[in-house]
C-alpha cells in the first residue's frame, strides 16, 4: 500500500557554490555522499550535488512533512552495485520511517543539464 510520494526538480547552477564550500556540503549530506560527489568531475558532481539534495526534498514530500524536523545528513542517497540510486536512513528518520510501518523507499533519480529531479514513494505494510 502506498505511503507517499514525493517529487522535486533542482536548478543544477544553484548548487555551484555547494560544491565549492566543502563545510556546505557537510552541513547538509552524509559523509559516504561527499566522497561520492567529490569522486566525479566537477559537472558531474554538481548535477549529483543538485539530484541528491532533490532526493531529499522528495523524501520528505513523500513522508507529507516536507523537511521540517528531518536532519538532512540523516537522508543519504547512494548506489547498489547495479546502479540503481537507493535512500539509506540514519538516526531519528530512520526510527521514524519504521514505527510508521513504511517498508520500502523507492528512488528514481535523473539529470539533464541544468536539471536534475528525484521521485521517492514509500510503501507500508497494510
Amino acid at each position: 500500500m502506498i505511503y507517499g510520494i514525493g517529487i522535486d526538480i533542482a536548478k543544477v547552477s544553484r548548487f555551484i557554490k555547494w560544491y565549492e564550500n566543502p563545510n556546505m556540503l557537510k552541513r547538509y549530506f552524509h559523509d559516504d555522499e561527499v566522497s561520492y560527489i567529490f569522486s566525479k568531475a566537477k559537472v558531474g558532481a554538481v548535477q549529483s550535488i543538485a539530484a541528491r539534495f532533490a532526493a531529499k526534498e522528495a523524501f520528505g514530500k513523500a513522508l507529507g512533512t516536507g523537511l521540517m524536523g528531518i536532519t538532512l545528513k540523516d537522508v543519504s542517497v547512494y548506489k547498489k552495485n547495479t546502479g540503481q540510486p537507493e535512500l539509506k536512513l540514519y538516526g531519528n528518520i530512520q526510527k521514524f520511517v519504521h514505527e510508521s510501518g513504511i517498508c520500502a523507499v523507492h528512488l528514481s533519480l535523473s539529470h539533464e543539464k541544468e536539471y536534475a529531479i528525484a521521485q521517492v514513494l514509500l510503501e507500508k505494510t497494510k
